[in-house]
């Protein structure tokens, strides 16, 4: 090899190995949500690569336009100082770490890190580093492999860009239409196969006024393991009526499971003429709901919802998936959505026939990827003449088109994380600290409910290359005030706050409890008879637990 091919292979080696430093040193600035040491370093691993990976596009670019190339001395002084400086950085930022972390967990009421956090992060970066250089040679390889056998056959410029599609193409089949899309079908399968095995030895309820009971409709068995617990779940009548003092009625569940139909049709087909036998319209609310990814549904936010009905409420939900909600939202976006659109247009139609005077009031409700599928059924063109009574969507991600166009219309100066729009009169967000309220409402109430610690609701795609409204705004009071905008590193890191949202104490991150629900529930029903001290006691009694809803103890 000659000078300059030495000299050159120098170049692709500081200025790669420099980016990934920076890019290793600005990952471990805090986010929305705690890291531990494990993510931390995994991510640190992951970004440095990255950083490395344009470093290595950029020197080749550099090579590849004739630009100068440093020699002798001039190189050993330039690869001193590229090294030199991001290598310092990442020293301070480790350094720092712990109190960023610290100054993160605070926020969300997390005890300190313990001794030895960077040194845990240091070892697992430059492992998963390592892992991820490894795979690209591999690529790398391949590449070369390729062109090797195109240049008999064409010029070696056309050789070298079909080799690098070709190559891309092959990594693209086999990771996200090949690898990926053949596990998690399996993992869709299995979770079908589990959820009629979890609760089995639940029995078939003898209540016919139960879902899979007598008389019904839907089969016990086809409900899964998350139908089985909503629908015997939940405050009795008689639980109501002695928090209330008062007679109360008794609350409806109705759920169709994934296996209970063919399509999404059929499902909300199966579930309105279930809610018709149960006499769900005959109840004063109505609740269209929409599960997560797995069928799930939170119990903090159902089982307040019949307190403050007084029992007089009737629930309808369809499950579409057996994934996890980011995986559906991924890898089954459609699935939710059609569920969602089907479900509602079934239940409108319906409604939408009875007199305006008798029919009980509607509301749309959803937590995670169920509010974004939930959103998704709302036509507001339809909702003009006859708009349903209001909707509760929690922890709304980041793709929820309605969330998107209603946060961008908020009222001058109110925040990103805490929307004013229009003064409140049709739209409201609320959190851990704001209470929605009941008064100066229009024809349709919406509730948002989200925490400014949810990765989940304000991962932003475009933090790639310029910062988030949000981040420009003073910090939440659940975010840390270290938090700040890295282009390129930020993404990933909201990334994973998006992966770990949960990771955090209930009332955090994508932790929506029973607490914060309640107002948001009291501001759409405003129910007569209700005191403030009412709300405050059936807060006292709901446990602080993601999805353990109300304590049915007495009080």
């Amino acid at each position: 090899m000659d000078d300059v091919d030495g000299v050159t292979r120098l170049h692709l080696l500081a200025v790669p190995l420099a980016l990934a430093l920076l890019f290793f040193a600005a990952s471990l600035t805090p986010s929305l949500v705690p890291r531990s040491a494990i993510f931390q370093g995994v991510l640190g691993g992951l970004v440095g690569a990255i950083g490395y990976v344009i470093g290595r596009i950029l020197a080749a670019l550099w090579h590849f336009l004739g630009l100068p190339q440093a020699e002798g001395r001039s190189l050993a002084f330039m690869r001193f100082g590229v090294l030199a400086v991001p290598a310092g950085l990442a020293i301070w930022c480790l350094a720092l770490v712990t109190p960023w972390q610290d100054s993160v967990r605070a926020a969300v009421g997390m005890e300190p890190v313990t001794a030895g956090h960077p040194v845990v992060i240091v070892v697992l970066a430059v492992i998963v580093f390592l892992v991820l250089l490894l795979l690209g040679r591999a690529v790398a390889r391949l590449f070369r492999w390729l062109r090797r056998r195109f240049f008999p056959f064409m010029p070696r410029r056309v050789a070298n860009g079909a080799a690098a599609l070709l190559a891309a193409l092959l990594v693209l089949i086999v990771t996200r239409d090949g690898m990926i899309d053949t596990l998690f079908g399996a993992a869709d399968s299995s979770y079908a196969t589990a959820a009629g095995f979890f609760e089995a030895d639940l029995p078939a309820p003898s209540d016919p006024l139960v879902p899979g009971g007598p008389g019904s409709l839907l089969d016990w068995g086809a409900l899964g393991a998350q139908g089985r617990q909503f629908v015997t779940r939940g405050p009795t009548q008689e639980e109501i009526a002695a928090f209330l003092g008062r007679p109360a009625k008794r609350p409806l569940r109705i759920y169709a499971g994934l296996e209970t139909a063919p399509s999404a049709e059929a499902r909300a087909a199966l579930a309105l003429a279930e809610l018709e036998r149960v006499g769900g319209f005959e109840r004063a609310n109505l609740v269209v709901t929409m599960p997560t990814g797995t069928g799930w549904l939170d119990e903090g936010s159902h089982a307040p919802l019949e307190y403050l009905a007084e029992g007089d409420v009737a629930t309808v939900v369809v499950q579409y998936s057996y994934l996890t909600s980011p995986l559906t939202l991924i890898f089954e976006t459609q699935r939710g959505l059609e569920q969602s659109d089907a479900l509602t247009q079934a239940v409108l139609d319906r409604w939408r026939a009875m007199d305006p005077a008798t029919r009980p009031r509607l509301f749309l409700h959803g937590l995670s990827l169920g509010a974004w599928a939930s959103m998704y059924s709302v036509d507001l063109l339809d909702m003009v003449s006859d708009p349903v009574d209001g909707a509760l969507w929690a922890g709304p991600p980041f793709p929820s088109e309605l969330w998107r166009r209603a946060v961008a219309r908020r009222d001058a100066g109110s925040p990103y994380v805490l929307p004013v729009i229009a003064d409140g009169r049709t739209a409201r967000f609320t959190n851990q600290l704001v209470v929605p309220g009941t008064e100066g409402w229009g024809a349709m109430r919406i509730v948002w409910l989200q925490y400014a610690s949810d990765g989940v609701v304000f991962f932003e795609p475009a933090s790639t290359w310029r910062r988030p409204v949000w981040m420009a705004e003073p910090p939440a009071h659940d975010v840390s005030p270290e938090l700040r905008w890295m282009p390129v590193v930020t993404l990933f890191q909201l990334a994973l706050d998006m992966a770990i949202a949960t990771s955090v104490p209930d009332g955090y991150g994508h932790n929506y409890i029973a607490r914060d629900y309640i107002p948001a529930w009291q501001a759409l029903l405003d129910p007569a008879g209700w005191t403030e001290e009412d709300v405050l006691r059936l807060q006292r009694k709901c446990t602080l637990g993601l999805g353990m809803g109300c304590d049915p103890r007495p009080e």
